[in-house]
């Protein structure tokens, strides 16, 4: 459990201050030094030595020469996409395709007004937000399975 700092106000001289208009940096853990010689360092740091680490046990390796006159018989997006591509891909009419795959960015300029309805922070007293996101990640799970599946199979993903 993570020891929290919180101020005396029964201090006079804290009382002084706040009175003055003089907030949280009278009494709280100063960002010089503390954060910025020592905390963004070691995340900068850390950060560069996971991406050197990720790189020498994972290098990139280079593909097959490309063919600008052989397509590829499966032409699939880059992975964040697979949702996108599945709408796509199983909607017969492309016009509606493409117009459900507005909502996604629609979807996600709506949630911060979802999250505003109420005020609590724990997800369980925020049952609207709560189950958009569950809803919104299990969708989206489901379509970017079935995007790696064939077509017959990717709306059910081969289990009906």
């Amino acid at each position: 459990m993570p020891t929290i700092k919180k101020p005396d106000f029964s201090n006079p001289m804290l009382r002084e201050k706040l009175k003055k208009g003089m907030g949280h940096n009278y009494y709280g853990e100063l960002a010089w030094p503390n954060d910025l010689l020592y905390v963004f360092p070691v995340v900068i740091l850390g950060t560069f030595a996971c991406i050197v680490g990720l790189s020498v046990l994972d290098p990139a390796m280079v593909g097959e020469p490309s063919d600008p006159f052989a397509t590829p018989l499966e032409i699939l997006p880059e992975w964040y996409l697979y949702p996108v591509f599945q709408i796509l891909r199983v909607v017969p009419n492309k016009l509606l395709g493409v117009l459900l795959q507005t909502l996604v960015p629609l979807g996600l300029i709506l949630v911060p007004f979802i999250e505003n309805v109420n005020k609590f922070q724990n997800p369980l007293r925020r049952p609207i937000a709560t189950t958009v996101f569950m809803v919104g990640t299990i969708v989206t799970l489901w379509l970017g399975i079935g995007a790696t599946m064939p077509i017959d199979k990717s709306l059910t993903l081969g289990l009906f």
